[in-house]
């Protein structure tokens, strides 16, 4: 019989090495210190309590309320008939004419010309960048917006906004001994302070301004990069959030165009997350891309051109669409030249390609039903009630926040949220540091236990020293946040007597 033996340098390498098991000693320390706190303890909290109530426990609420995540299909807000009438045609093109007379014409047309584009159906792998008929509707898109050109070869399609934020910054920072960093707004959507940890990255903070609508003061922003820079740290991007979130704020064009030439001046890559550019709530306002203003500076961004470096997000999980379980978007990258771009599209090939059915949710995103099309007026309408909707619950919500005691909250200018401030007693932050928590995290677990309202704490967010906030959506139908913002304030006041000094 023969016997297999191990090669001498593996038999004596055995001897001495173990095998390490994958536990929480052994995990990647930077998985361990990474923090989301839009799913952190507040939501395992909820999750506990919602255990408790589906095995028959009495809680003192009902039903609980999730206004700690921009997640608008979860709380109702109804699908675009016409997207979803594509979306079936894809999935099952026997529709058109098994049932020819419950589709309109150009939803029938529209999945043809996405059939014909994708060529094996939503169950093939598309081109890593994605599906060049999408990413054409995107270009298209951009143009019509900006009214400057974009190229369909520039525009990488990604499993939502996230995923290209997440491989532009594998890009940029180099890791290693080499402290990069990106300047960051505080507060920031924690995707950024998450992913900078995951990859070795330093977050380097500017803080906006609440005093001044959350406004960017540039005085700031250059403290912050001299200051990284003095410590050592090679800060190579920004990252902007227009309109913010979790504060609401709106850039106006001067305050772009001047974070525009700081980064040119200071060879920073500018990314610009522009996912809730059609959530406009301020009257008279608008909404400018970095692209455009980049654009109409003299910042084309054609190949050879690299003086202003700038990628742009957006998504299908906000605005009036908000499929967010669809995983769609994109990344358009400016001024960035064909050998990174060559990099991109072999990092996003390592996944093969973004889901289809979310590149098709993009495409109709950005182009949808026009006037004069079978589908528009039922698209101008359910668009319509939505856009309304929002807007008439951003000011129910910074209305209601502003009645309550402690608490003071700027408009939502833009975007899904709201970001107060709450003043909490020395007896309240007493007991949160009894049990080795934030202040404004014990507000929202006490929130939470007596109410089934989910926050999120500000400092999961960032806030300026010394100060407390929590966010919120504004996304529960009107009568379900009417009803909720009841239940808060008497919530709310019960919390402020039980802790008064």
């Amino acid at each position: 019989m023969l016997r297999r033996t191990l090669p001498r340098a593996l038999s004596s390498a055995s001897s001495s090495l173990h095998g390490v098991p994958l536990d929480a000693t052994s995990i990647n320390a930077n998985v361990r210190a990474a923090e989301y706190a839009v799913r952190g303890n507040v939501l395992e909290r909820s999750m506990e309590l919602q255990r408790r109530m589906a095995a028959g426990e009495m809680l003192p609420f009902n039903k609980f309320v999730p206004c700690n995540i921009g997640n608008p299909h979860a709380l109702l807000q109804l699908p675009l008939s016409f997207h979803r009438d594509v979306l079936a045609l894809c999935i099952s093109p026997h529709l058109a004419t098994d049932h020819p007379s419950a589709f309109n014409t150009d939803a029938v047309e529209r999945a043809q010309k996405y059939a014909t584009g994708m060529g094996g159906g939503v169950g093939s792998y598309t081109n890593s960048q994605g599906i060049l008929a999408v990413r054409e509707e995107i270009s298209a898109f951009i143009t019509e917006r900006d009214g400057h050109p974009a190229y369909a070869d520039r525009i990488y399609l990604t499993n939502g906004a996230s995923e290209g934020v997440r491989m532009l910054l594998t890009c940029l920072l180099r890791g290693g001994e080499l402290r990069d960093g990106l300047l960051t707004p505080i507060p920031q959507y924690p995707l950024y302070s998450a992913s900078l940890t995951l990859l070795g990255g330093t977050l380097v903070p500017y803080h906006l301004n609440e005093s001044a609508e959350w406004g960017v003061q540039m005085e700031n922003l250059a403290e912050a990069l001299a200051t990284a820079r003095g410590n050592g740290v090679e800060v190579r991007g920004i990252a902007v959030i227009n309109p913010g979130n979790p504060t609401g704020n709106i850039l106006a064009e001067g305050q772009i165009r001047d974070i525009i030439q700081m980064a040119v001046d200071n060879k920073l890559v500018i990314l610009a997350d522009e996912v809730y550019q059609s959530n406009v709530w301020k009257e008279g306002a608008s909404f400018s891309s970095f692209k455009k203003v980049a654009c109409d500076m003299g910042y084309k961004g054609e190949d050879g051109d690299e003086r202003l470096q700038l990628v742009s997000f957006h998504s299908t999980s906000k605005g009036y669409f908000g499929e967010c379980g669809l995983r769609g978007g994109y990344m358009e990258v400016h001024g960035i030249g064909p050998e990174v771009r060559a990099e991109l599209y072999k990092l996003a090939s390592l996944s093969l390609c973004s889901n289809t059915i979310g590149q098709l949710a993009m495409g109709m995103m950005v182009n949808p039903p026009r006037p004069g099309d079978p589908s528009y007026q039922t698209f101008e309408q359910e668009r319509g009630d939505i856009l309304s909707s929002l807007r008439r619950r951003s000011m129910m919500v910074h209305e209601a926040l502003n009645e309550m005691e402690g608490i003071t909250c700027n408009k939502a200018d833009g975007a899904l949220y709201a970001f107060p401030r709450i003043r909490l007693s020395n007896k309240a932050k007493e007991a949160a540091a009894a049990k080795g928590i934030p202040a404004d995290e014990y507000y929202c677990l006490k929130i939470l236990d007596e109410t089934g309202i989910i926050l999120v704490p500000g400092s999961g967010f960032g806030q300026e020293e010394g100060t407390l906030h929590f966010r919120t959506t504004f996304l529960p139908s009107e009568d379900t946040m009417e009803e909720t913002l009841r239940i808060l304030a008497s919530a709310h006041a019960k919390f402020m007597d039980d802790h008064r000094d």
